[in-house]
């Protein structure tokens, strides 16, 4: 049956008006609710989410971010009920000034309407997406990844069970169907959807930019680099890499590539011996290539290509690059980045400074692994990603990202003269 996805979108624009008019407790109940049906969906969701397992191949990077399990499915919920109780932007005024005439000026955040998104094999974004839309009166209209159509349809039966029970019309979250058509339907939506959110690899974002009628809001793909200082300290240095490659090799804040000082290459085996118990493939240049022989298990060792530099692994492989001086490796960075996360490793605060004031990227790290550029861990509660352009939103997209605002005047009978 041929979907008619204009009554889809118009449905979508008409169940948004109304969720602008509700009350802001009434939209958090709703996201508390969905949190409730989430976990008593479960056994549901997990049986959908092992049939998509089933039909992808186990080698796949992408596997890990479309694995659900119990563990991560509460953390879905609390992290929904984070959302439910963070302080609603909407209506919220940001500022206001009176004019010599005695007119009043009031800047104030708004819904957008309708929020379009677009996601690959993240079925974790269904329920983010759903709750940050929903706590700032917007609809959503979500078109998923073929690989997670059963995870997606699975929460979806549970958002909608929710929607229900707050007496919410259901067309607030529209799940499209998983099929390529959609997101040409979806990127053409113009005067129905207000903007859309792509978050996934570089083929898609590059695909959005290229083909949407509709506002476009990116959310980058992650080459993520953290460079070791002359100044760095090897402990912190350790703890930083390892964690920032091996906590979850499938997220775009993951690392992919060390850059390292060379008078510290003789600290290369101790920064790197917690990797190997990780098993990750390490692609070194000539120098650390050196540095790391016999130190580091041959099998997870291979030389560098100029390829290797600039890929976002999604894997448990990583790139080293060294270089001679800060300069060299703030040039490495602006040549590859991808202006999502980067990160430090110095004791020099001059260093540091000059780092965070050189480098171009929505997330700035000093000392710190870029695991943490993450809508939760910034206190967002979620997040609908991490944007990498510089116009409206930056970095993890939360609650006050999915608004914009107008200006509202009010007077006396005030007119203009000149």
């Amino acid at each position: 049956m041929e979907t008619d996805y204009r009554s889809l979108f118009e449905a979508a624009r008409k169940a948004g008006a109304a969720l602008g008019n509700l009350p802001a407790e009434r939209l958090s109940e709703a996201v508390r609710t969905a949190a409730d049906m989430l976990r008593s969906h479960t056994p549901e969701i997990l049986a959908a989410n092992a049939g998509d397992l089933a039909a992808m191949d186990p080698s796949s990077p992408l596997c890990d971010r479309l694995r659900l399990t119990p563990e991560r499915l509460e953390a879905i919920a609390a992290d929904m009920e984070a959302v439910a109780a963070l302080p609603s932007p909407q209506g919220e005024t940001l500022d206001a000034w009176t004019r010599p005439n005695g007119m009043t000026i009031r800047k104030v955040r708004v819904p957008f309407g309708v929020v379009g998104m677009i996601c690959e094999a993240r079925p974790n974004v269904t329920a983010d997406i759903f709750s940050l839309c929903m706590k700032t009166g917007n609809a959503c209209v979500l078109k998923g990844g073929s690989d997670a159509r059963r995870s997606n349809e699975a929460i979806a039966r549970a958002l909608h069970e929710a929607l229900r029970r707050a007496e919410i019309d259901r067309a607030a979250f529209t799940l499209l169907p998983s099929d390529h058509a959609a997101v040409g339907e979806l990127l053409n939506a113009v005067g129905y959807v207000d903007v859309v959110i792509p978050r996934g690899g570089a083929g898609l974002i590059r695909f959005v930019r290229e083909h949407a009628r509709v506002p476009v809001i990116e959310t980058g793909a992650g080459i993520v680099h953290t460079y070791f200082d002359t100044a760095g300290d090897v402990e912190k240095g350790r703890r930083v890499i390892c964690n920032a490659k091996t906590r979850r090799v499938s997220v775009c804040n993951a690392l992919d590539c060390l850059i390292i000082h060379r008078d510290r290459l003789g600290d290369l085996p101790a920064l790197c011996a917690p990797l190997a118990e990780h098993h990750v493939t390490l692609y070194a240049d000539r120098e650390a290539l050196a540095a790391l022989t016999d130190h580091y298990p041959a099998e997870l060792l291979r030389p560098a290509t100029d390829d290797d530099y600039g890929t976002e692994f999604l894997d448990y492989k990583m790139a080293i690059r060294s270089v001679g001086s800060l300069d060299e490796a703030l040039d490495h960075i602006a040549r590859y980045s991808s202006h999502h996360s980067e990160a430090i490793v110095t004791e020099d605060p001059t260093t540091a400074d000059i780092f965070t004031r050189r480098v171009d990227a929505a997330c700035l790290y000093v000392n710190v692994s870029t695991a943490f550029t993450d809508g939760g861990q910034f206190g967002f509660g979620a997040e609908v990603g991490i944007s990498t352009q510089k116009l409206h939103a930056r970095g993890p997209m939360g609650l006050p990202e999915l608004t914009t605002y107008k200006y509202i005047v009010t007077g006396d009978g005030q007119i203009r003269t000149s």
